[in-house]
């Protein structure tokens, strides 16, 4: 994946201000919400985020997905609120909510399982 093109995505699609989010190797994002989240934290923060909460349990709430159209693609939502997962259009065949729900799922649960931090940003 082009780290550049989806820290871009990520800067458009994100409406929380100021709040600190890292980006996965995988198109999955982890924004760092609540009070008093100190930036220098918050690659750990989103790693601990995503270990805890973002490996698929098939029959468990973290394998329920939702799907929102964004430009350039999609938005895969999941049981929790602050991770998110980016498929862009030229990622799958069939477009439909199923295809582009279960691609954004696997890659969620490949990033929970690498934990590979490829970008954060944060507001100081």
């Amino acid at each position: 994946m082009d780290v550049d093109a989806l820290v871009g995505t990520w800067r458009r699609l994100l409406t929380v201000p100021g709040a600190p989010w890292a980006l996965y190797t995988h198109g999955t994002c982890v924004v760092v919400t609540g009070a008093d989240r100190p930036p220098d934290s918050a690659a750990a923060r989103a790693v601990a985020v995503l270990r805890a909460a973002g490996p698929v349990r098939v029959g468990s709430p973290s394998a329920d997905f939702g799907v929102i159209d964004v430009a350039q693609g999609w938005v895969v939502t999941c049981h929790h609120p602050d991770i998110l997962t980016f498929v862009a259009e030229g990622d799958v065949a069939d477009p439909g909510p199923l295809t582009v729900g279960l691609l954004g799922r696997t890659r969620r649960d490949q990033d929970a399982e690498e934990l590979r931090v490829v970008h954060v940003e944060a507001t100081r």
